[in-house]
């Protein structure tokens, strides 16, 4: 089991469905394990009822069907489908709106969804999603995709929020121009907070949200892009300098 889970660590996200599905074959008696535990590339479907997009995940899905956070009902429809209380129903409304606020505000567009259920420990989970498209320019494929776990304690005069954020990035080029370039991979980080509830769930899940995202995009430039112009820079110096060598 860890050598499979180290082996879907280092698996692109383009090819972690297929390497995903060759594992579950292999190790069937692992594969509840291997699909709660391994992030897949996010996919959409459009809720028929409301018109919008919603993201599909294992946090929102039972059986074949996919619950949409917007109409907060299956597609396909489903009988006997698990749903959130109204309590949750009502924070998880509120938390769609105010995360697709956010995600305008850093991404300028994409598509966020936020799913809320309860757990065994008096408290709930919430699930914090977000898929971005980012072709432009000699991009022929660019995608970030963010998945932000929390799990939130029973209430008390603080209560315990611990944070799992996954990012999977894929950058494509194919120009003649530049060449066929690709750079993908993702990153995995934890936070554990014990906050007060003065200012109210959303806002302590948002805050761990937003400075969990600065962290992981710091990580990702240092090390996707830092280390990768470094082997460029090595392996291809720039004209001026290679201009110089002979003078020096």
């Amino acid at each position: 089991m860890e050598a499979a889970l180290g082996l879907m660590r280092r698996i692109p996200p383009k090819h972690s469905v297929t390497a995903l599905s060759a594992l579950v074959s292999l190790l069937p008696n692992h594969s509840s394990d291997l699909l709660s535990q391994v992030d897949q590339p996010l996919q959409v479907l459009c809720d028929s009822e409301s018109g919008k997009e919603f993201i599909l995940c294992e946090y929102n899905r039972d059986a074949d069907s996919y619950r949409s956070p917007w109409s907060n009902k299956y597609h396909p429809p489903l009988g006997d489908a698990l749903l959130p209380s109204d309590e949750l129903r009502k924070l998880e409304v509120e938390a769609n709106e105010v995360f697709a606020i956010y995600r305008d505000q850093y991404y300028e567009g994409g598509i966020s969804s936020v799913y809320l259920w309860e757990d065994n420990n008096e408290g709930f989970v919430a699930c914090f999603l977000i898929k971005k498209d980012g072709r432009r320019g000699y991009l022929q494929e660019g995608l970030w995709e963010a998945i932000h776990v929390i799990e939130v304690g029973p209430e008390d005069e603080t209560t315990r929020y611990c944070l799992t954020s996954t990012v999977m990035l894929s950058l494509t080029t194919d120009k003649e121009s530049s060449g066929t370039f690709n750079l993908s991979g993702s990153i995995r980080r934890q936070m554990t907070m014990d906050l007060p509830l003065a200012d109210g769930h959303l806002c302590n899940m948002g805050k761990m949200i937003e400075e969990m995202e600065g962290k992981l995009r710091n990580s990702l430039d240092q090390v996707y892009f830092g280390k990768t112009k470094e082997m460029v820079c090595t392996l291809r110096p720039p004209s001026e300098v290679v201009m110089r060598l002979p003078n020096s």
